[in-house]
């Protein structure tokens, strides 16, 4: 796929919410319709055939994609794969709609290369707000893209002004990596990043620590203040987080909606355990209002922990895995705490 063909792909679409729906019960399609007829700057379309999802995705060029994950045919988490390695839908923003609300299946969509996760049918309010959130971000996505390509084009004129040409570059690199709502890293420089880190502590013989970082009770923070104040929430914890992990060579990040992640490259447990009890200190001292589980509650994180040792036949993915289970034992334990998976003979 050359750049010619991204570019008019990309160009084809304005900026209109274009929705569409992969779903093959004609019954939540309808239902899904009608809850989005009044708003008038967005496009629905829909596709009842798992065997024409992508087809149909390159026809209408969406801004958002809103994928059942169970499908005759190709199931959803095999769509959402497809729409990731195809080069024209690699980067539109996926909402998986599932049956129910279940860790293992969510944390299976998220892998596969989901961008949020909700459970059908969902209230119309936050349906619409999360549509339009994630259509948001690939529109401004996509106009970075196009400043890339023509800063590129540009280069060769730039040479004589490198210094400016430098910083314009440090910046759109700054913006590409950065999560559109609370500035911090977002889900695809994690990655990057993790991966990096992981070969470097492997190469090193060194420790790497991971925090997974879950705002507590949020859907209902968001059922009760609604999503405005919930976004602004998120931008308060990633405030905290930067106050809390000022160490330049780690890495905070919005791993995906309520869900942050810190990367500690060289830390021990020890050491990452003093982070993120500062991490969990910090948001509760901003004293944010919430209802649950108390009237008088304030807004709180629960934190998973997770250390290991590279060795040259890990994954990166086995760090993840333990803070997850780590951040489930924080959860279980009744929340607003900082818990740490060991590993079998730990």
């Amino acid at each position: 796929m050359n750049e010619l063909q991204l570019q008019e792909f990309y160009e084809a679409s304005n900026e209109t919410v274009i929705l569409l729906l992969v779903d093959d019960q004609q019954m939540i399609v309808e239902a899904v319709r009608r809850q989005l007829t009044s708003e008038s700057d967005l496009e629905f379309h829909y596709c009842t055939d798992s065997d024409q999802a992508v087809i149909e995705a390159l026809r209408v060029k969406p801004t958002v994609i809103l994928q059942d994950l169970v499908m005759p045919g190709s199931d959803g988490l095999s769509l959402i794969k497809e729409y990731r390695k195809n080069a024209l839908t690699s980067g539109i923003p996926i909402i998986a709609l599932s049956i129910k609300e279940d860790a293992s299946v969510k944390s299976r969509a998220f892998e596969a290369g989901a961008d949020d996760y909700l459970v059908k049918l969902p209230d119309p309010i936050e349906l619409i707000a999360r549509i339009r959130y994630h259509s948001r971000s690939f529109v401004t996505a996509r106009k970075l893209d196009h400043a890339y390509r023509a800063l590129r084009t540009s280069q060769q004129q730039l040479l004589d002004s490198n210094l400016t040409l430098q910083r314009a570059l440090g910046e759109l690199k700054r913006l590409v990596n950065s999560d559109g709502l609370t500035d911090l890293a977002n889900r695809r420089h994690f990655d990057e990043f993790l991966q990096a880190e992981w070969q470097s502590a492997n190469e090193a013989g060194s420790e790497i620590s991971l925090l997974m970082v879950d705002v507590d009770f949020f859907k209902l923070f968001n059922d009760s203040f609604g999503h405005l104040a919930g976004d602004d929430t998120l931008k308060k914890v990633a405030g905290a987080m930067r106050d809390a992990v000022t160490d330049e060579a780690f890495l905070p990040a919005r791993y995906g909606g309520e869900e942050f992640a810190v990367i500690l490259p060289a830390t021990s447990s020890a050491d990452a355990m003093v982070i993120a009890e500062s991490l969990r200190e910090k948001v509760e001292a901003l004293k944010i209002p919430h209802d649950s589980p108390e009237p008088t509650s304030v807004v709180t994180v629960s934190i998973g922990l997770a250390t290991l040792s590279p060795k040259r036949s890990d994954d990166c993915k086995m760090l993840i895995e333990l803070a997850d289970k780590g951040l489930y034992l924080a959860k279980r334990g009744g929340r607003n705490q900082v818990a740490v998976h060991l590993v079998d003979g730990e």
